[in-house]
C-alpha cells in the first residue's frame, strides 16, 4: 500500500505528534481505468485512528469499483493540546492532493467522496459545512477545491450539546470546553455543532447508524439529516434496528478481527515510544492503558447482517447522484 504524506517539510506541526505525519494509503484497481474515489477516515473519538475501520472498509468499496484511500489524521489521545482546526486542515489537504493528482490515481475528480466513522464522521461533516473556509497556504494547492462531491457518514458525532459524545468534543476543543463560560468557548462549541451550519451547497450525504448505538446517540444522525432536509440537500438516512457503536463493515471479516494492517495507529505507536523513552510523563495507570490499546489479540465481535449491507446502499446512493 503506497503511502502519501499530506504535508511538505515545514508545513505541519502538532506538539504531540512525536514524528507522526498525517498521510493516506492507497488501494487502487489495477485496470488503468478511471474510477470514483473513496477517501476513508476511521474513527476513534479524535483520540486515535482505529484500524478496524480502515483497510476492511477500503476493500469493501474496492469490490464496488472505487479507488480507495485510508487516511490517518492528527489526533489527541492525552487531551493536553486541543486539536482545533488541525484534523480539518489534514482532510482538506488530502482532498486537494487527490483532486489535483486525479490522473495519477486514476480517479474522477468530480466523484471524490469522503467516508468517516464516529468522530471522523464529525470531521467529514465539518468539511461539508466549512469547505470554503479552509484555505491552503501552499501555492500548489491554493486553487484546488477541497469540497467533497458527497460524504458517507457512519454513526457520526455531530452535535456539541444534548446527545453529545463528550470525549470527542473534548479531544477536539480542549478538556475544559464543557467547563468554560466565555465567548470564545461558546463560539467554538457553536462552530463545531455541525447541524447548525449546513449550507445551501453542502454536499449530498449518506448517513447510517444503529438505533441502539450506546456511545454516540442516534439523535446525532437525526439532527444532521433534519438540517440537510431543511436546506434541500440530497441525503439518505438509514437507521438499523440493532447493533453497537464502531461496527465498521459489520461483516465476518470485521467481527473476526480480519480488518487488515494497523498503520492507522502510527501516531499511537509514536506516543507509546515517547512514553517509554521518557519524552512525556503520564501516570503509571494511563501508561498501562495506552500500551494495551493497540493490542487486538483478543478481538471478538458479532456480525450484524442487517447493517452489513450499508456499503451497497451507499454505493447505490452515490451512483444516483450522477
Amino acid at each position: 500500500m503506497k503511502r502519501t504524506d499530506l504535508w511538505q517539510p515545514g508545513e505541519y506541526s502538532y506538539p504531540l505528534a512525536f514524528g507522526f505525519m498525517p498521510n493516506f494509503r492507497q488501494y487502487i484497481i489495477e485496470d488503468g481505468k478511471t474510477h470514483p474515489c473513496m477517501l476513508i477516515l476511521p474513527g476513534g473519538a479524535y483520540a486515535y485512528v482505529s484500524p478496524s475501520e480502515g483497510e476492511v472498509v477500503a476493500k469493501a468499496f474496492l469490490k464496488l469499483g472505487y479507488n480507495c484511500f485510508v487516511m490517518s489524521y492528527t489526533t489527541n489521545r492525552l487531551t493536553r493540546v486541543p486539536l482545533m482546526e488541525q484534523p480539518l486542515k489534514d482532510l482538506a489537504r488530502a482532498v486537494r492532493i487527490l483532486r489535483k493528482h486525479a490522473d495519477e490515481y486514476n480517479i474522477d475528480p468530480n466523484r471524490l467522496y469522503i467516508c468517516g466513522f464516529s468522530a471522523a464522521g464529525h470531521l467529514c461533516a465539518t468539511l461539508c459545512d466549512y469547505f470554503n473556509e479552509v484555505p491552503d497556504d501552499n501555492p500548489e494547492y491554493a486553487s484546488v477545491s477541497c469540497r467533497p462531491d458527497a460524504a458517507v457518514l457512519c454513526y457520526p458525532v455531530i452535535t456539541t450539546d444534548g446527545p453529545v459524545h463528550r470525549g470527542s468534543i473534548m479531544n477536539l476543543l480542549g478538556a475544559d470546553i464543557y467547563d468554560r463560560d466565555d465567548a470564545q468557548g461558546r463560539a467554538l462549541m457553536d462552530r463545531f455543532s455541525l447541524e447548525k451550519h449546513v449550507r445551501d451547497d453542502t454536499p449530498p450525504c449518506f448517513i447510517w447508524q444503529t438505533v441502539t448505538d450506546g456511545s454516540v446517540p442516534i439523535e446525532n444522525s437525526y439532527l444532521y439529516a433534519d438540517a440537510l432536509k431543511k436546506k434541500g440537500i440530497r441525503h439518505a438516512l438509514h437507521a438499523f434496528s440493532c447493533g453497537g457503536h464502531g461496527i465498521s463493515t459489520a461483516d465476518e471479516n470485521w467481527a473476526k478481527g480480519r480488518f487488515g494492517e494497523t498503520y492507522t495507529w502510527e501516531q499511537a505507536y509514536a506516543l507509546q515510544k515517547a512514553i517509554i523513552e521518557g519524552k512525556i510523563e503520564v501516570s503509571e495507570e494511563l501508561k498501562v492503558q495506552l500500551m494495551k490499546e493497540t493490542d487486538r489479540s483478543n478481538w471478538s465481535q458479532s456480525e450484524n447482517p442487517e447493517a452489513a449491507i450499508w456499503p451497497v446502499l451507499a454505493d447505490g446512493f452515490l451512483k444516483g447522484l450522477n
